[in-house]
This record gives structure tokens, sequence and C-alpha cells, in this order.
């Protein structure tokens, strides 16, 4: 039986990282931190959709029937931040440290107990 050791490289290379985020991508988690700062039952459903993604087991999950409640272009802001999370496999601070104090932001309007 012949084996053979893999190197390193021959092992990055069968799994490449993820292609950095896109604008578009950006630009609707942008949006979404926006309206999950604000103060409205959409900012609300915004923030639960964020702050599962950012700590499920502290902030709660996300119901995704929430996403009825919600106005058409902040369900696609949605859609296209879940493929983002799916995509990535990142937490939202590894992806710019800026957002960790947005979240924080949002922790403290709608999780006022865990914030720190």
């Amino acid at each position: 039986m012949n084996t053979r050791t893999i190197t390193r490289d021959e092992l990055q290379a069968m799994f490449p990282p993820p292609a950095p985020p896109t604008d578009a991508e950006l630009n609707a988690l942008r949006r979404l931190i926006q309206i999950a700062k604000s103060d409205t039952g959409q900012s609300r459903r915004t923030a639960d959709f964020l702050l599962a993604w950012w700590n499920a087991g502290s902030c709660g999950s996300f119901d995704l029937t929430a996403l009825w409640g919600v106005d058409r272009a902040i369900a696609d802001d949605m859609v296209t931040v879940f493929g983002l999370i799916a995509r990535v496999g990142e937490y939202p601070n590894r992806l710019d440290p800026a957002f960790d104090a947005e979240f924080r932001a949002i922790v403290r309007e709608w999780r006022p107990e865990l914030a720190e």
C-alpha cells in the first residue's frame, strides 16, 4: 500500500478560505444594523436576526416567521446577510472589528440586561 503525507500547503489548497464579503453583502448588513438600532417593530425583528448571529446562546434565536413582519427590502437584506453568514462562517466582528461596537449598541438597545 502506497501512503503519502499531505503537506500543509496541499491541505490548505483543498480547503481555500471563502471570498471576503462583497460590497452588496456589507451594505445589506450596514442597513440592517441601522434599522436594528432604531425603535420599531421591524427594528426588533431585525435586531433579533442580527443578535442570533452575534450570540444565539445569550441573545436568543430568530423565528423565521418574523420575516413576514418586515418590509420586503429588509427581508431581502436579511436573505443577503444569511447567505454571507453561511458562506464565510464567521462572526460579524471577525468580518470587520468595527462591527463589534455596532452589535454592542444593538445589545444595549434590545438586550439591556446583557449589556456590559
